[in-house]
């Protein structure tokens, strides 16, 4: 089939740039990936992952920390895992 149609998006240019970072690392351009994307779409009836809504809770702790509340610093890895075992 002809592939004629275009597709136009407008994204942040940063999002633009690692996601066609890890593109690059899979071997694909972006045409290659918006294709693979809608090929699943087609295929799965829908997006190929979970969308999800998120429920109070997990709101109030991305609200928190997008806030910096509530956050504990480490000085290393290891002072984080002991202070979870």
């Amino acid at each position: 089939m002809t592939k004629t149609a275009t597709i136009r998006a407008r994204v942040e240019p940063d999002l633009k740039q690692e996601a066609e970072t890890v593109f690059s690392q899979l071997g694909l351009s972006a045409t290659q990936a918006i294709r693979l994307f809608y090929r699943q779409v087609t295929l799965q009836g829908g997006l190929p992952f979970a969308v999800k809504v998120p429920n109070a809770e997990t709101r109030e702790a991305l609200r928190q920390a997008y806030g910096g509340e509530g956050l504990t610093e480490y000085e290393t890895l290891d002072a984080m895992k002991a202070a979870h075992r």
